[in-house]
């Protein structure tokens, strides 16, 4: 088959496919290839994708069923084809999008991988598409929404089309809004304040999930977010979706705020959805900056990483060893308080001269405070210490 565009092949996981050639795309050095492509691919998504492999085989390995996937914006359709080669008791995959061209190289790619009875392709809204399963017996066990920018505008339709306890992962790649750059931006979307401090990567996940818990809410449906991670340009969660207004009540009472001081870094999480209660600092008397509504509960379960931990071992991926550092990240962090200290940023400010981030973990536990290293940022650190200890344990003053 001919395209309209150059192609080359490619080989992912267990998977050959066709995928625009993106060198081809790039006219200048600020050109972003997968977006200048008429076909979206992304390569640096790669882990991603592994990750999306990984969950998925241990949400099954979990439960125990058969598994029915939609990936409604698939682009080249690499994700879908993956899903269904890799994960086992995979009956069927769903792969759509609303652009021509990606179609017509998905259906290739399915040719080519011999899938054609697993997986098969819609030229569709993905709005529409996945409204058209929200009938009960033909709803999806998987929908991965992995869009280019915000999940925002899809999280109903996807709601409506999740059988009872299964999975959506969600990808958001607008961190900007997220992390506060364009405020407007997040509350227009994602119905929420942002903050721009050294975590906010973390608030990013924790917004993106409030947004869901509420639209799930409507419905009188539960989240529980099973796994979540950041990742350079975008966050991505993975939760468990479950009926009942009971389930749906229970995610709202884990709906909070968080409250910054710029000026010594101290914050507080505090539980309420409607409740705004500006507040001055306990440490420092200023003016706190609050984030929210947003998720205060765990943002991973250890049950279900533990399961994502057996599978890495199982399973072969060329990128097996970041996958099994974010892992293990993820263990320590599963427990750990909400935020993060950025170690830099607090030195930045204070004027001192940047220790190990482990030399700053170990003094504190040598303080009996709990400490571990965050997958969010390599100079960051999850603590129950004040904000006040952390900045000795900084200085190397006790």
């Amino acid at each position: 088959m001919s395209f309209s565009f150059p192609t080359e092949v490619i080989s992912e996981g267990m998977v050959q496919a066709a995928v625009p050639r993106l060198k081809a795309f790039v006219k200048k050095p600020s050109d972003y290839g997968p977006s200048k492509a008429p076909v979206f691919y992304n390569p640096a998504m790669k882990l991603n994708r592994d990750l999306a492999v990984l969950a998925l085989q241990a949400f099954q390995r979990f439960h125990g069923c058969e598994l029915v996937v939609c990936e409604p914006m698939a682009g080249c359709g690499i994700r879908g084809l993956r899903l269904a080669k890799e994960v086992d008791r995979v009956k069927k995959v769903i792969i759509n999008d609303i652009n021509d061209e990606a179609v017509r190289l998905a259906r290739f790619n399915i040719e080519k991988n011999q899938l054609g009875r697993k997986v098969s392709v819609k030229n569709e809204d993905a709005n529409l598409l996945l409204s058209r399963f929200a009938k009960p017996r033909k709803r999806f066990d998987y929908i991965d929404i992995d869009p280019f920018g915000s999940p925002i505008p899809f999280l109903d339709s996807a709601l409506r089309a999740l059988r009872r306890n299964r999975l959506l992962a969600l990808t958001a790649t607008d961190l900007a809004p997220l992390c506060g750059v364009h405020f407007k931006a997040c509350v227009r979307k994602y119905g929420g304040r942002p903050l721009r401090t050294g975590y906010c990567h973390e608030l990013a996940i924790r917004l993106l999930s409030s947004a869901l818990v509420r639209s799930a809410a409507k419905y009188d449906i539960g989240v529980k977010v099973l796994y979540s991670y950041s990742l350079r340009h975008y966050v991505r969660l993975y939760a468990l979706i479950s009926y009942g207004a009971k389930n749906a009540d229970n995610g709202l009472e884990n709906i909070g705020w968080i409250h910054h001081c710029f000026g010594c870094f101290h914050r507080e999480a505090t539980a309420g959805t409607f409740k705004l209660n500006r507040r001055l600092c306990p440490e420092c008397g200023k003016k706190m900056e609050t984030s929210g509504p947003l998720w205060i509960e765990r943002i991973i379960d250890e049950s279900f990483l533990a399961c994502m931990e057996r599978e890495s071992g199982i399973k072969e991926f060329k990128n097996k060893k970041s996958i099994r550092k974010l892992l293990i990240l993820a263990r320590e962090e599963a427990n750990a308080p909400i935020t993060y200290y950025r170690i830099d940023k607090m030195c930045d400010k204070l004027g001192l001269p940047m220790p190990a981030t482990k030399t700053v973990k170990s003094r504190l536990e040598g303080k009996n405070y709990k400490a571990c290293l965050t997958h969010f940022n390599s100079h960051g650190l999850k603590t129950d210490a004040p904000a006040k200890v952390v900045k000795d344990a900084i200085s190397g003053s006790f």
